[in-house]
């Protein structure tokens, strides 16, 4: 591994704790104007300053994002598909490298679907995406699904999620589930959790927790910080759990007092 790419790696998993709080804000590409986003940069403008990266799109990071602003980037490179679709997250590569590097970005984001009739279609296009940013050494985050029907078991998750770092992904992004020890003690690469959909901020917190209890190295939370009813006091106190080792209960407590 070259000096580049740990560089970038160091940028996304910080070195001073080996965790990681990245903001997913990445969501349009197949969701449209989601809730919390409908205006990008006043969504996240309050949040920046506390997460370790920012996770979205080529499009929003040009017309919306300040090129001044201070945090790490990782570009989503896959879609194709909407909500609304039949094939929803079978998707295909939407950016060069070429273009990654012009963006200065910190690392580029994949989707794989494990479980579909598509999952070939998207492991292959992994594969191609770990070769071509590592000519330029830029770490790939491999985002794991599973279909609808397998459901968030450790079973389909630990499968997901060591197919995604056996084609070379350096960091895999997947579902905090129960037995959530057994997905990472079988992934040879850092795993961060996704956020999900909008859980209670408590409920949001513990799982955090325990996702970094059972080894995990951080969380890539979207909803359950933009969607909050107090988005910067949220990201603290997830910061707080990622960065400072608070229990969930430490956490709300910040949460609470933030929010005033």
């Amino acid at each position: 591994m070259d000096w580049g790419m740990k560089n970038r790696l160091s940028r996304i998993i910080k070195p001073t704790t080996g965790h990681t709080l990245m903001l997913a804000v990445d969501h349009g590409y197949f969701m449209g104007p989601t809730t919390g986003l409908e205006r990008p940069w006043e969504a996240v403008k309050d949040l920046v300053p506390h997460a370790d990266t920012l996770m979205l799109t080529k499009g929003v990071l040009r017309n919306c994002i300040p090129p001044e602003t201070d945090i790490p980037i990782v570009l989503r490179v896959s879609g194709g598909t909407s909500i609304i679709g039949k094939e929803l997250l079978h998707e295909g590569i939407t950016s060069s490298m070429e273009d990654a590097v012009r963006l200065n970005v910190a690392g580029v984001a994949y989707s794989i679907t494990v479980g579909m009739p598509w999952e070939r279609d998207t492991i292959l296009d992994l594969a191609q995406i770990v070769d071509m940013a590592g000519e330029y050494g830029i770490p790939v985050v491999a985002v794991t699904a599973v279909g609808k029907e397998l459901g968030k078991d450790a079973k389909y998750l630990s499968l997901a999620s060591r197919i995604a770092a056996e084609h070379g992904a350096h960091i895999v992004k997947t579902y905090y589930c129960e037995d959530f020890e057994k997905v990472v003690d079988t992934c040879p690469v850092p795993i961060v959790i996704a956020g999900g959909k909008k859980l209670p901020e408590k409920d949001a917190l513990t799982m955090a927790y325990n996702a970094l209890q059972t080894g995990a190295v951080g969380v890539d939370m979207g909803r359950n910080i933009f969607q909050s009813e107090n988005p910067p006091a949220m990201i603290q106190a997830v910061k707080a759990i990622v960065h400072n080792k608070a229990t969930p209960e430490e956490a709300y407590q910040i949460f609470q007092e933030k929010k005033k």
